[in-house]
This record gives C-alpha cells, structure tokens and sequence, in this order.
C-alpha cells in the first residue's frame, strides 16, 4: 500500500510545489505593478506633459524656459483656492474630483497668466534679439518671481486635493485588501482615480497635440515658424500669432500637469521646483524640440526615478530561496531620486547626444 501509494503522493508534492512557485511569482508580479508600474505611469505622465511645454517653448521661442515648474505650481493653486472655494460653498460631486472640475479654468488662467509674462517680459528681448541665454536669465527671473507669488498666495506647506472629513476623499478604484481577498495572493494592488485619470488625460492631451500640429492650419504654422522663422515670415505666417498660441498651451500643459500631480500626491510649492531637472532631463533625452521625445523622456525619466531607487528585498523573496539574503536589495537611497534624471541625461548624451529622437543640439 505504501510503495503503491508513493508516486502519488510524489506527484502531488511536484504539484504543490510548482503551484507555490507560480503563486510566488505572481506575487512578485503584482508587488512590482503596484510599486513601480502605475507610479511610474502616474508620474511619468506629468513629466511628459512637463516637458512637451518646454520643448514647444523651446523649438518656437528657441530658448529654455526655467519659469515652467513654477508655472505648473501657480496653476495648480489656482485649481486648490477653486476648489476650496467650491467646499466651502457645500459643493461635492463625489465620486468626481473637485480638482478635476475646476481644471479647465486653472488651465485657463495659467494660460492668460503665461501670456502676460510673455508680454511684460519676453516680447521685449524678441524685439531687440537678445541671444538665447539672455532670455533663458530672463526665465529664471521669472520663475524667482513665480515662485514667490506662490508662496504669497498660498504658503509653502503641504495642501491637499481631497478633505475626507467633508465627505470628499481620494476615491480609491483597487483596494489592496480587496483584490487579495479577490486573487487570494499576499500581495494588493492600489489603484485610485487621480493616477488614472492622471495616466488618459495625459494621453488624450498628447494625442490632440499631435493631432493639432500636423493636421491644422495653425499647427502647420506653427510647425514652419520653429523649422526656419525669416522664410515663416516671408510666406505669411502671423509670427505674434504663433507665439501667443505658443504660451497659451505651454500654460495650458503646465497648469495641467501641475493639477494631476497635485491630485495624485500633495501639493507642494518646492517639490513643483525641484521637477524641473526630470522635466528638462526628459525634455533632452528624448531629443529637444521634438514632441515624441518629450513624451519618452518623461516616461523612460519616472521609470528610471522610481525603478532605481526602490527597495526589491521583497520582491526577491519570493523569487529565491528563503536562505538567501539580499538586505535592502536598493540600487540607490531614495535622496537621490532628483539625481537620478541627470545621470540618466548624462548617459544618454553621451550615447546619442542628439537624444533618442535626433532633436535640435543646443549650440
């Protein structure tokens, strides 16, 4: 009976443990998805649109603009004091974000906002063709400037979206308790509708940009002014035309991506400061004064950002044996997160200076 019983009872040991090796790299699967995948894609979308702002400022205004991640911070408290305006009021269209609702006009007024600077300050050293790194020490003035108004509106503490206490929280789609009940896996997922809507409305706004620029009219001329501007001239085109539409979705993505970010983490008037490096670095690597670029860089920048500086000890436990010991298993400490954007600038350019989309050399 024994003997007659032992391949079964060998089979199904076989069994469970192939069963237990595939349940632990599911495991691992999700932990990675959860930790890395859809902050990545989160994050990665506000670079992107970070840095489709700076790279159309770039290609049609030929300087770099350093006043964009304040600009995305003055957007975004334009959206925070809205919505506060909106709670007090007794307003909640839960489950549909406040800050959603309001996005347009802080859109709006961030665009208004990007074209008054323009004017006050840009247009003059247009006219007397100041050299580009004049209007870029032009910039940083401007964005010391912005950075101090929005101190001055709104302080320098953290601020949230959401207030849980007047019934309007951070409505969460995936519940890391539930999908482990749900999967009957140790590890959950965390899913709330500011990273998705973050993630489409990313998408959506790139897509139409697109769109825009090689479909319209305007978007053509716009298009022809970056590529060579005295023949721009020549055929017709209306350059302050160009530059206003320029400034106004700048603005538009700025205050955009400022919102989403705020959405999805806290706001923070030094943090929107500190994303300039990962926006430029995206800007770069994916290739200046070219769209797609700025879309991959802002992705391939957040990927690397958070890839680099997670702790995997978990992760590899469940892919070795338990004898093994990894400790943190963490490539770099967290405080160098910023750093990461420009080691990653730094390797790029020296493989392919032009970045991956062959874009404009700064000379």
């Amino acid at each position: 009976m024994v003997l007659g019983c032992w391949p079964t009872q060998k089979s199904a040991a076989r069994f469970w443990e192939a069963e237990k090796r595939l349940v632990d790299l599911l495991n691992a699967l999700v932990l990675l998805v959860n930790s890395i995948l859809i902050p990545a894609l989160t994050y990665g979308s506000t670079l992107a649109l970070g840095a489709l702002g700076v790279t159309l400022v770039f290609s049609i205004l030929r300087f770099a603009n350093f006043a964009h991640g304040d600009l995305m911070a003055l957007g975004t408290v334009i959206a925070l004091m809205l919505v506060n305006a909106l709670r007090g009021l007794g307003v909640n269209l839960s489950p549909l974000p406040l800050g959603l609702v309001v996005l347009p006009l802080a859109v709006v007024a961030a665009a208004l906002i990007a074209v008054a600077f323009d004017r006050s300050v840009f247009a003059y050293y247009r006219s007397i063709k100041a050299r580009p790194i004049i209007m870029v020490m032009a910039s940083i003035g401007v964005m010391f400037l912005l950075n101090g108004l929005v101190r001055l509106l709104y302080g320098a503490g953290d601020r949230s979206f959401f207030a849980p206490a007047d019934g309007d929280p951070k409505i969460q789609l995936i519940r890391p308790r539930e999908f482990k009940a749900w999967t009957g896996l140790e590890e959950g997922i965390a899913l709330s509708l500011p990273q998705v809507l973050a993630t489409l409305l990313a998408v959506v706004l790139m897509l139409s940009l697109f769109i825009f620029l090689q479909r319209t009219r305007l978007g053509k001329a716009m298009r022809a002014f970056a590529d060579n501007e005295d023949l721009a001239r020549l055929s017709g085109i209306n350059p302050e035309r160009v530059v206003v539409v320029t400034w106004v979705i700048a603005g538009g993505l700025a205050a955009v991506a400022g919102v989403l970010f705020g959405m999805d983490k806290v706001y923070k008037p030094f943090t929107y400061f500190q994303m300039l490096l990962p926006i430029f670095a995206a800007t770069i690597v994916g290739g200046i004064g070219d769209p797609r670029g700025a879309v991959l860089g802002g992705y391939l920048v957040a990927l690397s950002e958070i890839s680099l500086t997670y702790v995997y000890r978990k992760v590899l436990t469940y892919l070795t044996p338990e004898s093994w010991d990894f400790g943190l298993a963490q490539l770099l400490g967290t405080e160098y997160k910023f750093a990461i954007s420009f080691l990653v600038l730094v390797v790029v350019l020296l493989v392919r200076p032009t970045g991956i989309f062959r874009g404009k050399v700064l000379s």
